[in-house]
């Protein structure tokens, strides 16, 4: 195995550009006329956003903002898994939105049975939330690297590559 080449693909976030968002967003909502005088709050938990604000029309305008934010900060917005908007205490409204991290095992097996028909000189190997690609040709791995980037605007979530050596 010495000389092999591997890298790792995995679906995560930088939780401070996350963090930096959200508090550009805060900062925008204190100072936009719409909220003045209005609830609107978000706050962020390990694994989610909590967003309450006085009405459904305001808390749709909070996704808004958190998700121009988050592109901004380069962010994809896959991470982003949207709940409904459901009622919470004193005439005010809640939405959850759970952050995803990492690849569900469905979509590593799908990753890895392309990976299988396509580079047949490179092995794919799921290891927890992530898969390990492998190979002796730098070229083999740059190929299936493109081609993952091209097939991730159908996948549930966002891919980046780590590890490369």
């Amino acid at each position: 195995m010495a000389g092999d080449i591997s890298f790792d693909v995995v679906s995560d976030f930088d939780r401070q550009e996350l963090m930096n968002a959200l508090d550009q967003a805060r900062r925008e909502i204190g100072t936009r006329y719409d909220f003045k005088g209005a609830t609107a709050e978000i706050e962020l938990g390990k694994d989610e956003i909590v967003v309450r604000s006085d009405s459904e029309l305001r808390a749709k305008s909070i996704q808004d903002l958190i998700e121009s934010k988050a592109i901004r900060r380069s962010l994809s917005l896959k991470i982003f898994d949207w709940g409904t908007v459901e009622p919470a205490s004193g005439s005010t409204v809640r939405q959850r939105a759970g952050l995803r991290r990492g690849l569900p095992e469905d979509v590593a097996k799908k990753i890895g049975k392309m990976i299988r028909d396509d580079f047949p000189k490179v092995k794919s190997q799921i290891q927890g939330d992530a898969v390990r690609v492998s190979g002796k040709s730098r070229d083999e791995l740059q190929k299936v690297i493109a081609r993952l980037r091209e097939e991730s605007e159908g996948l549930p979530v966002a891919l980046q590559f780590e590890n490369y050596r």
